[in-house]
């Protein structure tokens, strides 16, 4: 079987893996001339389920709570399994909501902090330790990923329009906000790339800010990706003023020597969203289209590219997911 993936985002990629494992003929088509023109090259890569189900639906802690297994299983050695560690400014409540939204949390005191984060000690009474969450370098991954597909057979085409192609028994559509779904919406989010000598981190840390909520997720070299803007906006232009303000206060209330950081990068991506921010696997006769990933890319990716290629395998309709969280709905 013949199969063409449209977009080498984190979706198209993963779609391609699973597709090819299973004997499909996969050709990747893109239209940017490198892996650096998708929302997945300014993700954060965090594998947490759990913390995202604070403000996401159960869909998302279910299909995403086999993430990281996914991905240490494709690329042995991308994966940091060290957990996410929870904090708060001075509102103590913010701490107790986010713990009554999730699970598979627990409480930890300052000299827990301290040991898990030496250069934290002191700056915090208490925390949330999601022990079993992880997280992984997302540029890393994708170039590695690529790397490996190349060498399964799949024909990657740069620079290309999908539209261009022909004679594939069936397509997968992975392109999120060019699809031109109109029940789709952009939320814009901005990062900053930090480096600092002064500080290290073994871990993802989420600051409860009352104003600017944050996290930052520790990459080789001191360097440190600080994200957290979620702007109802399909501009993907450069980070605003007022967004790099309110990140950098923000990462200066999680530690003070992020004030002597130097900022080497800045970005923003759109990512497709659905109105209930749940994503979708649909066929379309002889395509399926992938989208609506919002801001969980590398979490729930491979969930929906087994999903995508289960169908072109089997031609069964996909689960609709918001079907599904109806149903848990009502029996909650």
């Amino acid at each position: 079987m013949r199969v063409l993936v449209k977009g080498a985002g984190v979706a198209g990629l993963t779609a391609a893996f699973e597709l090819t494992t299973r004997g499909a003929a996969v050709t990747v088509a893109e239209i940017g001339y490198d892996l650096g023109g998708s929302a997945s090259w300014f993700a954060g890569g965090m594998l947490a389920p759990w913390c995202e189900r604070e403000s996401a639906e159960q869909p998302v802690l279910d299909l995403g709570r086999g993430a990281a297994e996914w991905w240490d299983a494709v690329l042995p050695g991308q994966v940091t399994r060290a957990g996410t560690l929870v904090v708060a400014t001075r509102d103590a409540g913010e701490l107790d909501r986010f713990a009554s939204r999730t699970s598979s949390h627990r409480w930890i005191d300052e000299e827990e902090i301290a040991r898990l984060e030496p250069d934290l000690a002191g700056r915090f009474r208490r925390a949330l330790f999601f022990a079993g969450e992880a997280h992984l370098e997302p540029r890393t991954a994708m170039a590695a990923l690529h790397e490996k597909l190349v060498a399964m057979g799949v024909d990657f085409r740069f620079a290309t329009d999908a539209r261009q192609l022909s004679g594939f028994d069936r397509e997968i559509d992975c392109v999120g906000m060019a699809a031109g779904d109109k029940r789709l919406r952009g939320v814009r989010g901005e990062m900053l790339i930090l480096h600092t000598p002064d500080i290290s981190l073994s871990r993802p840390v989420r600051l409860l800010h009352p104003r600017f909520p944050l996290y930052v997720v520790p990459r080789p070299d001191h360097r440190f990706m600080a994200g957290a803007t979620m702007i109802e906006s399909d501009d993907s232009g450069p980070v605003t003023v007022r967004s790099m303000m309110e990140l950098l206060s923000a990462a200066c209330a999680l530690h003070p020597a992020f004030g002597e950081a130097c900022i080497i990068e800045t970005g923003a991506g759109v990512r497709p969203a659905f109105p209930d921010n749940l994503p979708r696997v649909e066929a379309h006769g002889s395509t399926v289209v992938v989208n609506g990933l919002y801001r969980h890319g590398f979490l729930l990716a491979p969930a929906m590219a087994r999903q995508a290629a289960e169908i072109v395998f089997s031609h069964d309709k996909p689960v609709e997911l918001a079907h599904e969280t109806d149903r848990q709905r009502r029996s909650a």
